[in-house]
């Protein structure tokens, strides 16, 4: 199974499986990952489980439907590789994949 890193904004890593098929999102929940809240449960209208993806992966990624980015507009501590973690659906090539949870999301 694909392993992805959450680093919370104090550094602290922590790898999870995600099954393919699975939004980063949902693994994040079931492991309970701090800051990625979903409180819409992945319908992308909430904007409460933004992460930062690494660069080098974030090109292997879907590029955003028109509701993920006038989301990724409004949410706190954007950046140019700003996305819903709800919206990343696992692949094997995205295995090793490292994703960054702003600080606002601790805060949420």
């Amino acid at each position: 199974m694909p392993i992805v890193k959450f680093v919370l904004p104090d550094g602290t890593e922590q790898p999870i499986d995600v099954p393919v098929g699975w939004s980063l999102m949902e693994a994040a929940r079931r492991e309970g990952i701090e800051g990625i809240v979903a409180e819409c449960g992945g319908g992308a209208i909430c904007g409460t489980c933004h992460v930062h993806v690494d660069p080098e992966h974030f090109s292997a990624i879907a590029a955003p439907d028109m509701s993920e980015s006038a989301l990724l507009q409004i949410v706190p501590d954007p950046s140019p590789t700003s996305r819903l973690s709800c919206q990343i659906i696992m692949t094997d090539s995205l295995a090793g994949m490292s994703v960054r949870i702003p600080v606002e999301q601790l805060m949420l």
